[in-house]
């Protein structure tokens, strides 16, 4: 593997470099001795990282380690890619913030569902280590064992739900199997709704899985009974199961910030609508995230317009400055059109690997970079990477995604329609789809000589992603090859405005008490709807809440949004209170009040004077219906008496 020193250098002025051609083995001595320092340490190989901490033991701050080879050093075009090595080099110096953690426990107890024999045969090899039950669906001919080691039941699973340590098995046609069985299985009378609680679930009864997205459900195993070897890993991986373990509490959850619904009337629902193992529920004004269900794929955080679903690892900001640290390394590196390659280690990184030991390796201008599930990825990332002089993105994808990548898709479909706005040419932005190295290469050879922003943003940035977002598009905006102030964005866009049919709208306000993020405003001394466009989430509340229906939503980027002052949507004048002068509500409404309910309602007969109270603030009215002793019964309509159960009752036996 070549090393363009200088070029490394470039990318890393602040660093002192020193390159090895066996720091592993005959000059391990210079590993220890730059050991002994007390600055950050990096070595740019993973394959001996286990020989160098060993070397050393334990050293204050660690030490980093970076993969050069497979990802820049082994290709074909490897001469040329010491920018890339700085860029690497540089994106791994960017640390990355502790996380949370969510204990799991299990005490071994298993549920094996199957069909038949193979089920039983399963148990025997994992009675030396969990607490196991056989349960069978349908049991056909299958001899009881001469030992009762486990219990064997039967039933068909009806309603699975939970997590690892604590599942919940809705059970009919349950039935304990009688010790009295001879050459075949009797039961005891079966019983439906049964409620079976376990650690585990090894599913072998080779039928559709119990849950949505059944490979990120933790504790849940399934095999096909028709394929040994995937019976046996599965064996493998139930036996070990047993104790505590810790997961990554993948998303944080504000509810304050979030706008899923308000007085009942739902609003915003995407991270329901996504979520692929039902991690997240209704609850009232917000969502609840079930951090033990969760399995990390981060699309509710990646689509969440108000920031109230934050991802962990890591977080947006902590992204968006190791893209920075990246891309700008890379160009002062003097690497040009610079193509990122997002991926996931599970499915990328063995692609990869791949591709740089049997074929031509990565090109020279494409960056990898490692991200835990690429469906977190959101839009002020890609957004940020063009800002900061990406020519192309590109998301490596298995054949077949282990769960859905609607909302990535989505977040695609934006980023193509804002970079062509702005005058990016090209397909910029898009997955690749396979498992297949070659094919791999193939694509990315496809991408051709896009052209990035010739002198890119530099700007740093913390907190939530709709801010990142905000900043980022602001700062795109201005350093794009074409000026636009508006750009249309697809249905479900996180940003927007509004439209108002102001002929139907009353002005009652309901839109502002609903608005989560102050988009709608009001103004405490006139009748009047207000918006800020810059605020609005496009969570669509104000659309549910709206009695009359007469607002829409308007998904698009305006650029001058951020700067401009709050959008009168219509004004009226105010009604003044007939007895004091006090405004205290819209003139045009109490006026048709007034016009409906005259001569009309029993109560305002046609010139009485009583009609003047529909005219009055809320003081001055209790004040007058005291002072005339009104009485809110008089001159009631006499009516029907309530009609009681016998009525009903008599009303059907004459029917019959």
């Amino acid at each position: 593997m070549r090393l363009d020193m200088a070029a490394i250098r470039r990318g890393c002025p602040n660093c002192e470099i020193r390159s090895f051609r066996h720091l592993c083995g005959a000059e391990l001595d210079h590993f220890r001795n730059a050991a002994k320092a007390d600055s950050p340490l990096m070595v740019a190989c993973t394959q001996q990282a286990a020989q160098f901490t060993d070397a050393i033991g334990e050293r204050p701050g660690g030490i980093t380690f970076v993969n050069i080879r497979e990802t820049a050093g082994w290709s074909r075009e490897g001469a040329n890619a010491g920018a890339k090595m700085a860029a690497l080099l540089a994106a791994a110096a960017i640390p990355a913030p502790d996380y949370p953690l969510v204990t799991l426990s299990s005490e071994g107890i298993i549920l094996i569902y199957g069909h038949d024999e193979a089920a039983v045969d399963v148990g025997r090899l994992l009675a030396g280590h969990l607490d196991v039950t056989v349960m069978l669906k349908q049991p056909a001919d299958v001899t009881p064992p001469a030992t009762a080691v486990f219990p064997i039941v039967k039933g068909t699973i009806q309603n699975a739900r939970g997590h690892f340590g604590a599942f919940e098995l809705t059970i009919d046609d349950y039935a304990r199997s009688r010790p009295s069985s001879r050459d075949r299985f009797v039961f005891e009378a079966p019983r439906n709704g049964a409620t079976s609680r376990c650690d585990l679930v090894l599913d072998l009864s080779g039928e559709p899985p119990l849950f949505p997205a059944h490979d990120l459900r933790d504790g849940y195993l399934r095999a096909d009974p028709r394929d040994p070897a995937a019976v046996l890993r599965a064996v493998l991986a139930a036996r070990d199961l047993v104790g505590s373990f810790d997961k990554p509490k993948y998303v944080e959850f504000t509810p304050s910030l979030c706008a899923h619904s308000r007085s009942k009337l739902t609003g915003c629902h995407r991270c329901l609508d996504l979520c692929p193992t039902g991690a997240i529920t209704p609850a009232g004004d917000h969502v609840a995230v079930n951090a033990e269900v969760c399995a990390g794929c981060g699309q509710c955080a990646a689509a969440c317009p108000t920031g109230a679903a934050s991802y962990t690892q890591p977080p947006a900001d902590t992204q968006l400055q190791i893209l920075r640290a990246m891309l700008l390394t890379y160009q002062e590196a003097g690497g040009t059109h610079p193509v990122l390659l997002l991926h996931d280690s599970q499915h990328g990184t063995p692609l990869i690997d791949a591709l740089a030991r049997h074929g031509d390796g990565l090109h020279a201008n494409v960056l990898p970079l490692t991200v835990n599930e690429l469906t977190q990825v959101g839009l002020e990332a890609i957004i940020g990477a063009f800002a900061y002089g990406a020519a192309a993105v590109r998301f490596l994808l298995r054949a077949k995604p282990r769960h859905g990548v609607t909302g990535l898709l989505l977040t695609i479909s934006m980023a193509e329609t804002i970079l062509a706005g702005l005058g990016f040419d090209g397909r910029r932005v898009a997955t690749i789809e396979t498992d297949d190295p070659d094919a791999l290469a193939e694509q990315l050879t496809g991408i051709g000589n896009l052209a990035g922003l010739e002198t890119p943003a530099t700007f740093r940035t913390v907190g939530k992603r709709s801010d990142l977002l905000r900043f980022g598009l602001s700062e795109l905006h201005r350093l794009a090859p074409k000026t636009v102030d508006v750009i249309a964005l697809p249905e479900g866009a996180p940003i927007g405005a509004i439209t108002v049919d102001t002929g139907g709208c009353t002005l009652c306000l309901s839109c502002v008490s609903a608005c989560p993020t102050g988009a709608l405003r009001a103004d405490p001394e006139r009748p009047v709807l207000k918006f800020v466009e810059d605020a609005c989430v496009q969570c669509g509340l104000c659309e549910s809440t709206c009695p009359e229906k007469v607002i829409r939503l308007k998904p698009q980027i305006d650029f001058r949004a951020r700067r401009a002052p709050a959008q009168i949507i219509k004004e009226e004048e105010p009604a003044l209170c007939v007895r004091c002068g006090t405004p205290f509500g819209v003139k045009s409404t109490i006026d048709r009040i007034a016009t409906e309910l005259e001569g009309r309602h029993w109560m305002y007969p046609a010139g009485d004077k009583r009609l003047n109270v529909l005219r009055m603030c809320a003081d001055c009215r209790v004040i007058v219906m005291s002072e005339q002793q009104f009485d809110p019964f008089k001159g009631v309509p006499e009516r029907a008496p309530p009609r009681t159960t016998d009525d009903y009752l008599r009303r059907r036996e004459n029917k019959d």
